[in-house]
């Protein structure tokens, strides 16, 4: 990144997955290799998993993405572009040291089911949307029809929540843990404006009811415009996280909470973004 910051790069393109641009956000946000201006990121299309890239509405080819951003690159129309995402930096216990940033964390059941996908599924080879599939049949054969197996995700631990802003908390065992700042949630589910300065989360209860109500919910494109029973929806300046040894993952890094050592998460200065489509 200091290198690439002699040459003043008019865009920065990242050419991988979720983590990949987890750690070039991180760099990005703490090295000040750029100054006061860093250059907008354009994520391309690329990697086993890249809900950023969908986000900022780049997909299909990631050769064709890049052509296309050197294009823009070459004119003044790079700044139409341009939009302004808030990020999530994540601090571990006492808080010291400089936060790893990113946009999206999964915890709990999600968090075990990426996991099983990464270090189960992802070996075998398979074209990616199959080991997608098959890793969201197991997530099904556990969460709903609580089958258990060695061969499925294991069993979600326990985690609590203390969420500021809106106050409050949330304990106990969740299917879906998701914190993040993209306006897009998980397969497209937009779960209203995200406010400047806040987090948005997800958590849905580890019950097979309130996984079938969200999921039902969700094709009728009432989740997080309805109350669902199992399922909260919230907002939150920071977020702290507890539990023992249960599993979270940002943007493809992993983590473990810890009784005693939180996990807490806040909102990060925004960064530019190139976005190619509405």
């Amino acid at each position: 990144m200091r290198s690439i910051a002699l040459v003043e790069p008019k865009v920065l393109a990242v050419n991988g997955g979720d983590g990949t641009v987890q750690a070039t956000l991180t760099e990005l946000y703490n090295g000040g290799h750029f100054g006061e201006s860093p250059p907008p990121v354009a994520v391309l299309p690329s990697g086993k998993t890249n809900l950023i890239a969908l986000d900022l509405g780049a997909c299909g080819d990631p050769v064709e993405t890049l052509e296309r951003l050197v294009e823009l690159a070459r004119t003044d129309d790079l700044g139409a572009y341009t939009v302004a995402r808030e990020l999530i930096a994540l601090r571990h216990g006492d808080g010291d040291g400089r936060p790893v940033i990113g946009m999206f964390l999964g915890g709990a059941g999600l968090a075990d089911t990426m996991l099983y996908c990464r270090d189960k599924i992802y070996p075998l080879g398979l074209p990616n949307g199959i080991a997608h599939g098959i890793t969201a049949l197991a997530a099904i054969a556990k969460q709903i029809l609580r089958i258990r197996a060695s061969f499925l995700p294991p069993d979600s631990k326990p985690i609590s929540l203390t969420l500021s802003h809106q106050g409050g908390s949330l304990s106990g065992r969740f299917s879906l843990l998701a914190v993040t700042t993209l306006e897009k949630l998980l397969l497209s589910t937009n779960i209203g404006a995200h406010r400047q300065g806040t987090l948005k989360l997800l958590a849905i209860e580890e019950r097979p009811r309130s996984v079938v109500h969200a999921l039902l919910a969700k094709i009728a494109g009432k989740l997080g415009r309805s109350n669902v029973d199992g399922v909260h929806i919230k907002e939150a300046h920071e977020i702290t996280i507890e539990g023992e040894s249960s599993e979270l993952i940002l943007d493809g890094e992993s983590f473990r909470t810890e009784v005693g050592r939180p996990i807490s998460l806040t909102p990060a200065h925004p960064l530019s973004f190139v976005k190619l489509a509405a």
